[in-house]
């Protein structure tokens, strides 16, 4: 059996998305702002998204330069169509590409369906899923012509198994999936992905506010007995935009066996 000569081994870059921008929506925090942070360590420029944390966005950017990457923070809350599409034009004005759009702004408004009110529900539909459609389709165009992007978008296993109280998010989150899924089919002949993070419980504000008891019962449903870490959510992003060339249509699991 021939070996392979030095000129034949395929040597991955170091920093695989250099010259790549990403738009990260919901990135002040939480698991937008890891993924935000493990797309600079690998290369990529990322614009940062935020509706209301603008200082917290911006200590992101200035963690990110002073590691020597390159962000910038583009305010405006993607609940609204015309600021969804107003960020995607500033950041194809300011870069002059888009390469990767993770979606992943996302809020809660937690009630039974009883107690449940208009503006509950829709406030929770309009930021999880219609806001990843605006900034989805305003970004397609870009990615069409420079024949490539990666869409990455960030669901919740109670999109796919429920969870009492939140009938609104559930169905925000089962729409994402939904909507990825034909995302996939209609894109692929331009080389461009689309896939789906579907985290467990994880350690974000949002969560670790909870009540010691109830976190501790939360804490039994889930086989491997922890929360995950944004940072975790964060990895499987990465690799689906750097490694997942052949990977479309599809939803990551990352959950710790709470829902299999």
């Amino acid at each position: 059996m021939a070996t392979a000569t030095l000129s034949e081994v395929i040597v991955k870059p170091s920093k695989p998305l250099d010259g790549k921008v990403a738009l990260v929506t919901g990135a002040s925090r939480g698991i937008g702002r890891a993924i935000a942070r493990e797309l600079v360590n690998k290369g990529a420029t990322v614009a940062i998204n935020c509706r209301s944390g603008l200082l917290a966005a911006v200590e992101v950017r200035d963690e990110i330069e002073r590691s020597g990457g390159k962000s910038e923070v583009f305010q405006g809350d993607i609940a609204e169509n015309r600021e969804a599409r107003r960020v995607v034009k500033e950041v194809l004005s300011v870069f002059n590409r888009i390469d990767i759009l993770v979606n992943n702004a996302g809020i809660t408004r937690d009630r039974s369906i009883r107690k449940m009110t208009d503006d509950d529900w829709t406030e929770v539909i309009d930021t999880n899923l219609n806001g990843a459609f605006y900034c989805t389709s305003a970004a397609i165009p870009a990615m069409i012509e420079q024949k490539f992007g990666r869409i990455v978008s960030v669901a919740s296993f109670v999109g796919q198994a429920g969870n009492f109280g939140q009938a609104n998010y559930a169905a925000s989150k089962a729409g994402l999936i939904a909507f990825t899924k034909v995302l996939a089919l209609e894109l692929a002949k331009f080389n461009i992905t689309a896939n789906v993070i579907a985290p467990g419980f994880t350690a974000t504000d949002m969560l670790t506010a909870i009540p010691h008891d109830r976190l501790e019962q939360l804490l039994e449903k889930i086989p491997l007995h922890r929360l995950a870490e944004p940072d975790e959510i964060a990895k499987a992003a990465a690799f689906l935009i750097c490694d997942g060339d052949y990977i479309t249509g599809q939803q990551i699991n990352v959950n710790g066996g709470v829902y299999m």
